[in-house]
């Protein structure tokens, strides 16, 4: 079975920093493109931040780029997303995901990491 489970979440200053991790298990790592999604009460959920199987490829919201750093360590089968000077409106419930190279959606979800930022 696919897992993906995230960590690192919690409360956070505004201008503060968090890393969050995504430990995938039951596929081959490298092959997938992993990606970080969030979603704020009342509100669609919204893509963060995505990076390619080998790395070489990443991609940023422009919301976050330049704060926030995406990357994966493919011997730990895990994925990061740094995130830097935090602001009240990055507070959402954070979501690794993986896809196939070749896949034109997400396939495997995790269950969300909660973000919250106080001002």
């Amino acid at each position: 079975q696919v897992q993906l489970v995230e960590s690192g979440g919690g409360l956070v200053q505004a201008g503060g920093s968090l890393r969050l991790s995504c430990a995938a298990s039951g596929l081959t790592f490298s092959t997938y493109v992993m990606g970080w999604f969030r979603q704020a009460p009342g509100k669609e959920r919204e893509f963060v931040a995505s990076v390619s199987g080998s790395g070489d490829r990443i991609n940023y919201a422009d919301s976050v780029r330049g704060r926030f750093t995406i990357s994966r360590d493919n011997a730990k089968n895990t994925a990061y997303l740094q995130m830097n000077s935090l602001k009240p409106d990055d507070a959402a419930v954070y979501y690794c995901a993986a896809r196939g190279q070749f896949a034109l959606r997400y396939n495997y979800w995790g269950q969300g990491t909660q973000v919250t930022v106080s001002s």
